[in-house]
């Protein structure tokens, strides 16, 4: 495919996503259905769709319209690509640029901050207060690619061996500066779960912030631990793989536990999983991790589709869930056990004052470690509290 053939699938992909088709399904079905691409060119047209959809206000606003065509013509114009060569008309190629396109602002300084940061407006001041000075940074750090990361798995490997093994397939990684056990992917990232590295379990796809909130959780060696919000149960294999303890995992939604036994096999670790009638006669747990639903603010880098879809509506939802889901913890955990809160999220609401309020309802539970990471070079956003329980 050409590079304005590129441009005209992504415009495809972008209007079936704003109409409400879910990023994810849009792009499988464009590849169905357009099997002649080959595997650069539907990588390709992804990276243009995320990058585009990213940046959906900056990008329409420079683009003259909110729709797939507009946000393309806004991220050229970013991208400073000559807008002539690639909506030329021609075969293959996006229609020619109407009066109205070419006479747009060629640049967003003139747009509130909102747009110019690409934020839904009703969040910019809550972003403002909760994020103070870095609002701008952390916004200008969700406009654009997120890094790859890689767990290099300590009970099959070290980390040397590791980086290694996958340069010796064009994967060439570099040590995380303050994660032990993070690799970020410097060249090759979709090579990565082809390779032999990540098929004999050497090494697992994470982000290096989500490894740091596995190491936050006091585990101790033999202990009966729990991830009650498990999804993939990445953060379990992170726990398991530094520390021998008996794991279960537990998720709402018991499709989301489904990868995890082979991973955990691939892994070389053993993973119990629960569904909700077991949860009582399972315990008491000695720590439970609770990976709760959230605003995933600090991942939208990955998954933008959050940003643009997160309401105030959803998000008191999400709160009211997150608070249930500690409650239930406290009562799954034996006197003198530990619980770990943990979110992908910056927004205060979903954080601080979740700790807040567990501390007023429970008053035998007391505050621990705490991590508060921002997203950035070295890992997305993420928000973790250790609490311990009283004894008595």
């Amino acid at each position: 495919m050409t590079p304005a053939a590129r441009v005209s699938a992504a415009i495809e992909v972008l209007d079936l996503v704003l109409a409400g088709s879910p990023v994810e399904k849009a792009l499988t079905n464009w590849g169905r259905q357009n099997r002649y691409a080959g595997s650069k060119d539907r990588a390709a047209v992804r990276d243009l769709v995320f990058e585009a959809y990213r940046c959906l206000r900056s990008c329409a606003a420079i683009g003259g319209t909110r729709n797939g065509r507009g946000l393309m013509i806004g991220l050229l114009r970013k991208k400073g690509v000559s807008l002539e060569t690639i909506f030329s008309g021609e075969r293959f190629a996006p229609a020619q640029l109407t009066k109205v396109e070419t006479s747009a602002p060629v640049s967003t300084e003139e747009f509130p901050a909102a747009v110019r940061f690409d934020c839904p407006d009703w969040l910019w001041p809550i972003a403002q207060q909760d994020l103070g000075q870095d609002a701008e940074r952390v916004f200008t750090t969700l406009q654009s690619r997120a890094p790859v990361f890689l767990r290099v798995n300590l009970l099959k490997t070290d980390t040397e061996t590791a980086q290694a093994k996958l340069l010796e397939e064009g994967i060439e990684t570099e040590i995380h500066p303050r994660q032990p056990t993070a690799l970020r992917v410097r060249s090759n990232p979709r090579r990565v779960q082809g390779s032999s590295a990540f098929k004999e379990g050497l090494i697992e796809l994470q982000d290096a912030s989500s490894q740091a909130v596995a190491d936050i959780a006091p585990v101790r060696n033999g202990s009966k631990v729990l991830d009650l919000c498990a999804g993939g149960g990445g953060k379990t294999l992170a726990m398991a793989g530094r520390t021998r303890a008996r794991y279960y995992v537990h998720d709402i939604d018991p499709r989301r536990l489904a990868p995890i036994q082979e991973r955990a096999a691939r892994s070389g670790v053993d993973i119990e999983c629960l569904k909700s009638s077991d949860l009582d006669s399972a315990g008491p747990f000695d720590g439970v991790l609770c990976d709760v639903p959230c605003s995933g603010s600090g991942t939208w880098r990955r998954s933008p589709e959050g940003k643009w879809k997160l309401s105030r509506e959803s998000l008191e939802k999400l709160t009211r869930l997150q608070s249930e889901i500690l409650d239930q913890a406290v009562e799954l955990v034996r006197p003198g056990g530990w619980i770990v809160y943990a979110t992908c999220s910056f927004l205060k609401t979903e954080n601080e004052a979740q700790v807040a309020a567990l501390l007023n309802r429970h008053p035998k539970v007391r505050r621990g470690e705490a991590l508060g990471l921002l997203p950035g070079p070295d890992g997305d956003g993420f928000f973790a509290q250790v609490f311990h329980l009283s004894a008595e």
